[in-house]
């Protein structure tokens, strides 16, 4: 491995914005570098199991002639910078799971911040419930086997809402009809039905009787 390579494999990922895939590819490059160090080291160790200090000249002071001196030398200058490139890649996997660990703690603050104002907004809401829900109009009539029927449509229900039209904008039953004309799937109806309100979902459809609903619907005198 040239140094050129063992430059290259010391390269950090972005300090910011730091993700699993990161680490993983910085664990990666790691495990590449522990990989080439034993190669390395293997390579010493077949010249004559010879190793990082060993002399490479004889008692005489002449080179050895028993070793292959440049593959020695080689893998010894290969092993320092593969070691420095460890070293900094390993401050680099410390780095990046503190900073990961960190911006963790920071979601999890936002996401418990927002579920406690969620749990707020829906205590709210739920004591706007408790207000009565004011009605704009009245189901007198129902046809068997009709959609309103299998939708739960009952009558003397109290309406106030059907589809998109509630108790501020309702007008006139035109509103309900254009509604029901327009409509591309269920609607959502509410009703209150001796005291209590219901949630039902009406389909406005062909059937065998006359419109799409079956039911009849009079508007409420406030």
């Amino acid at each position: 491995m040239s140094e050129k390579e063992t430059r290259q494999s010391g390269g950090s990922p972005e300090a910011s914005g730091v993700t699993v895939s990161d680490i993983q590819e910085l664990i990666r490059r790691k495990e590449e570098i522990e990989a080439q160090i034993k190669a390395n080291y293997d390579l010493l160790e077949s010249q004559k199991g010879i190793g990082m200090n060993e002399p490479l000249v004889d008692c005489e002071g002449y080179p050895r002639a028993d070793v292959d001196l440049y593959q020695v030398r080689t893998a010894r200058h290969n092993i320092v910078c593969l070691q420095n490139d460890h070293k900094a890649v390993m401050k680099q996997v410390e780095e990046a799971l503190h900073q990961l660990h960190a911006r963790d703690k920071e979601k999890q603050a936002r996401d418990l911040a927002e579920a406690r104002r969620e749990a707020m907004s829906h205590g709210l809401g739920q004591s706007q419930d408790l207000s009565p829900a004011q009605a704009f109009a009245i189901v007198n009539s129902i046809s068997p086997g009709s959609p309103a029927s299998i939708a739960g449509l009952q009558v003397d229900d109290e309406i106030v809402e059907f589809g998109s039209v509630n108790t501020q904008n309702f007008q006139s039953l035109q509103n309900i009809g254009s509604v029901v004309q327009h409509s591309e799937g269920p609607l959502n109806v509410t009703v209150i039905r001796r005291g209590e309100k219901h949630q039902l979902r009406l389909v406005p459809t062909r059937w065998a009787g006359k419109g799409l609903l079956g039911c009849n619907i009079i508007p409420l005198q406030r």
